[in-house]
Order: C-alpha cells, then structure tokens, then sequence
C-alpha cells in the first residue's frame, strides 16, 4: 500500500518519523534507491512510503515530493 505523508522527525540510521495523511504516524526508512543516488530527506518534507502489510507502523520512503 503507497500513501504520502510528511518526516516529522529524523532518527538515527537513516529512519524517520512520518505523519500520514489520515493521522497516524509510523517508522520509516529509507528506501536503497534513495541511499544509491544519495537523495536526502529532511524533517517537514512531504514523502511517497509503502507499508508493508504485516505490520502497519514501518514503512519505506520511496520518493519524496
């Protein structure tokens, strides 16, 4: 599932904090597309994450808008 949202906050090893667009707020890494060509996100960026279906409170950054 791809939803947007917005980095709250920047964590260590390359996680963030992210508030989706219905409210809720999940765990979120960077994708390895982003890290191989070295796209940085900052806190109050608005972000494209997929969750994974298991657990719906981590999710990677796939894009950022």
């Amino acid at each position: 599932m791809t939803v947007d949202g917005v980095v709250i906050e920047a964590l260590p090893s390359a996680t963030f904090k992210v508030k989706l667009d219905d409210g809720r707020t999940i765990l979120a890494y960077v994708s390895g597309r982003m890290r191989l060509h070295r796209i940085s996100v900052l806190p109050g960026e608005r972000v494209r994450i997929e969750i994974s279906s298991p657990s719906d409170t981590r999710g990677r950054i796939v894009r950022r808008l």
